[in-house]
């Protein structure tokens, strides 16, 4: 007999799935700029960089995670627009179109109904 009391879980939605996901990855990115951020700094430290040194270092070294993180966004972005489009959901302007449509319908209802 099984005894397990515990009430079904909901699925997340699509929505909701991909926030998760999303706040993972850009921790995942913030945890990494700071590795590189204290490797830079170990790297200075045995290497006997000057000051200026680790700041140029540092500099072209954030500049490339910039580039990276952009990357990242970018390629997110795209997945999810592939993966919605996949899915069928109207965009929009669709469904702008329809409400639009549906005032227009609705007006010539009433105006019918007025003419009896």
């Amino acid at each position: 007999m099984d005894n397990n009391t515990e009430a079904p879980r909901e699925k997340p939605s699509v929505a909701e799935a991909f926030e998760r996901i999303w706040s993972q990855a850009l921790l995942a990115v913030n945890t990494a700029e700071e590795e590189a951020s204290r490797a830079v700094q170990r790297v200075a430290s045995v290497a006997g960089w000057s000051q200026d040194e680790v700041k140029r270092q540092a500099r072209e070294f954030a500049e490339r995670l910039t580039g990276h993180r952009r990357d990242l966004e970018h390629n997110v972005e795209e997945r999810v627009r592939t993966a919605l489009s996949l899915l069928k959901l109207p965009r929009r302007e669709e469904l702008q179109a329809f409400g639009s449509r549906l005032e227009r319908l609705s007006e010539r209802i009433q105006a019918l109904e007025h003419r009896k």
